[in-house]
């Protein structure tokens, strides 16, 4: 799942940030409306988390733009504005949700995650293939009942991988799910998780090398 938050606070953008990072989700940060339009016009985005009060272009004609351009991204819109009215011209730009700041940042995950689910075709409540059971909810993942601790990007591509059900997914759509802009797109990160997500899921392997192509859970 992948994020951009655009607001202009820094030290609250980069909080939302790390804090979403460590909920095994890919973010990226701008903070100015005009770097906003350019990054959602490169990256396929799940949920924008856009502030109202954008420097250079206003959150308004940011969300504007993305209505208008019949991207899946789902917008969750944060202003300082508490009254009714302003809430209300916000969801009629085509906003999805709507926050109000201060907010408590559970609050802030519970409305991502369930606009995530809406930007993409629905998961079930656990992601099951060969013997592995993933609970996206709980954060858990087991093998044959077996619990399987992993890291937060290993949990993050295993998830990727298990939607694919069977379906081959390349290393750049991988880096582009489960990582941030800030990746190098010829590291061999996708490479050494998978090695390391391997070893802990066990024998007999499960995650196929498809030369050329990608990976797949058989």
């Amino acid at each position: 799942m992948r994020i951009l938050i655009a607001e202009d606070e820094r030290m609250l953008a980069d909080s939302l940030a790390e804090g979403l990072r460590a909920e095994a989700l890919a973010v990226d940060v701008v903070y100015d409306g005009d770097t906003a339009l350019e990054r959602l016009g490169v990256n396929d985005y799940d949920v924008l988390v856009l502030d109202r009060d954008l420097p250079v272009v206003h959150g308004d004609d940011v969300c504007r733009a993305v209505v208008e351009s019949g991207a899946h991204v789902r917008v969750l819109m944060l202003t300082a504005a508490c009254d009714v009215p302003a809430r209300v011209a916000g969801l009629r730009l085509g906003a999805d949700d709507y926050l109000t700041k201060p907010f408590a940042f559970e609050e802030l995950v519970a409305r991502v995650h369930a606009l995530a689910r809406r930007a993409r075709p629905a998961d079930p409540p656990t992601l099951e293939r060969a013997g592995i059971r993933l609970d996206p909810a709980r954060r858990e993942v087991r093998r044959d009942g077996r619990p399987v601790p992993l890291a937060r990007k290993e949990f993050g591509l295993l998830a990727e991988l298990l939607r694919a059900d069977g379906a081959v997914v390349s290393a750049e759509e991988l880096l582009e799910k489960v990582w941030d802009e800030h990746i190098d797109p010829f590291t061999n990160t996708v490479r050494v998780t998978l090695m390391k997500l391997r070893r802990k899921l066990g024998e007999p392997a499960v995650i196929e090398t498809v030369p050329g192509a990608g990976y797949r859970i058989r």
